[in-house]
């Protein structure tokens, strides 16, 4: 199983990298820090080192104690500190190691291993950190030989401890103090990027509100844009252009809805025009023909055809003035319709116009009632059976099935026909589209039956859907109860 990683806000990368920063700051300057000071109390304990030697060889040459020539002696010389060690290696012998022990506790001898672990320590001049001891700790050490003839060698050691325990302390006062001001720049970071952000959030508010509008249609009020304190910043030039393209949205929509209007009115205007010119022309070729005159056959022929065409267009010219009004917003009449009743009146008339077809109804015991506008339903389901019935061929089974569930009264049309061209189901609701690809109008077809129902419904406050494959297309109607 994969998981997908969230990714940071813009305030969490912010507040991040100047973490990321300051953590990086603060280990540098700490890492400099305890070097440098480690290599200053370093050089600090090899002066220290370098002093007590000369005390130590003073003290042997002079052999002011009776036992000179032994450890012991060199460690007792003035100035000597506690936890030094000290070691004389003779040329003839084998080396002999003593300690201070500390205030009151005097000089103790070491173990002959240690002795030889000190006289290990290179001669070459300089200071070697050795840890002869392991319970006393790290030692700084340094060889001396003497010129006495006797050509024996002095080791002397300083314990490193205080440089040590103070290089840790330092360290840890560092990584404390770090801490500390990482935790407050955290606090005091992320309360400034949040405010710096807040205009930022105030456009995506903006934006998410002019998402959820409808533009697709209809007049559209878009908010006022959002403040813009500082336009200076990046971010108030961003909600400066934010708010430039909400101006040209705005008005880009405004043109488009006076234009929308002027088309609907256009249409509205002329479907109503055309309906008085239109009844004259069917008038006048019913005249015609019920004349008592004897017309030959062409011209019977031709008077019909100006009566069909004349009927075929005042059909189109009320649909396109139906259309126009769904558009205008025009509230419907809102009165309860059963949909039982009109259902098994629906289906009788699609069975006397579609007698081939094999028609089913599907029909609750229970009343089922909507509120809405009777003829406009009607209208609804008469064309989804009259589509039914068009573009399917002989002997096609349509289902006629109406339920209810959570308030939603649901018509489900289904055909066992050939199904609904993939190159049109996404269109198929708009108006003058045909599943024919010729633009056939055998079948008097005006491509605008169910642009017609997808009006209806939604004016209803209700949904259309429709699913497609050959064998089995549905169209289901969902309305609100009553």
């Amino acid at each position: 199983m994969t998981t997908t990683r969230r990714s940071w806000t813009l305030q969490q990368r912010l507040v991040g990298g100047l973490l990321a920063v300051l953590a990086s700051v603060s280990l540098i300057v700490g890492v400099v820090s305890v070097g440098v000071f480690y290599a200053q109390s370093m050089a600090g304990a090899e002066s220290s080192l370098r002093e007590a030697m000369q005390r130590a060889t003073l003290a042997y040459r002079s052999q002011i104690w009776p036992t000179a020539g032994d450890t012991a002696g060199i460690l007792r010389s003035v100035g000597q500190s506690a936890g030094t060690l000290a070691a004389i290696v003779p040329d003839d012998a084998p080396p002999n190691a003593a300690y201070i022990a500390g205030v009151g506790s005097g000089v103790l001898p070491l173990p002959q291993s240690v002795a030889t672990d000190l006289a290990a320590v290179p001669d070459d001049g300089r200071a070697h950190v050795i840890d002869p001891v392991p319970k006393l700790g790290q030692y700084l050490a340094l060889v001396e030989r003497q010129k006495d003839g006797s050509n024996s060698a002095v080791v002397l050691a300083i314990p490193l401890t205080r440089v040590n325990n103070d290089a840790v302390t330092l360290a840890i006062t560092i990584t404390c103090v770090a801490l500390f001001a990482i935790a407050l720049a955290w606090w005091f970071g992320r309360m400034l990027v949040a405010r710096a952000l807040v205009p930022l959030r105030r456009v995506t508010a903006t934006a998410h509100d002019v998402s959820q509008l409808p533009l697709a249609h209809g007049s559209v009020s878009l908010p006022a844009g959002v403040v813009v304190t500082d336009p200076a910043t990046e971010v108030g030039q961003l909600g400066t252009a934010f708010n430039r393209m909400l101006g040209h949205v705005a008005s880009a929509l405004t043109d488009r809805e006076r234009s929308e209007q002027k088309v609907r009115r256009f249409v509205a205007d002329a479907s109503h025009e055309l309906r008085t010119p239109l009844a004259s022309i069917r008038g006048y070729a019913e005249l015609t023909r019920t004349h008592g005159q004897e017309l030959s056959e062409d011209s019977r022929r031709a008077i019909e055809r100006i009566e069909s065409e004349s009927v075929r267009m005042t059909e189109l010219v009320e649909d396109l003035l139906l259309l126009a009004r769904l558009d205008e917003g025009r509230e419907l009449r809102r009165e309860p319709v059963v949909l039982n009743d009109m259902l098994h009146e629906v289906i009788a008339d699609a069975q006397v116009a579609g007698p081939d077809h094999h028609w089913v109804a599907d029909l609750p015991d229970a009343v089922v009632t909507v509120p809405g506008d009777e003829p406009r339903l009607r209208q609804v389901m008469v064309n989804l059976l009259a589509n039914a019935r068009t573009h399917t061929p002989s002997g096609t089974r349509v289902t006629v099935r109406l339920e209810q569930a959570n308030g939603t009264a649901r018509v489900t049309v289904t055909d066992t026909g050939p199904g609904i061209d993939v190159s049109v189901r996404d269109t198929l609701f708009e108006r003058f589209v045909r599943a024919d690809a010729s633009r056939s109008r055998r079948a008097g077809s005006t491509g605008l039956g169910l642009a017609i129902v997808h009006g209806v419904v939604q004016a209803h406050h209700g949904a259309i859907h429709v699913q497609s494959e050959p064998g089995n297309t549905r169209f289901v109607v969902e309305l609100p109860l009553a």
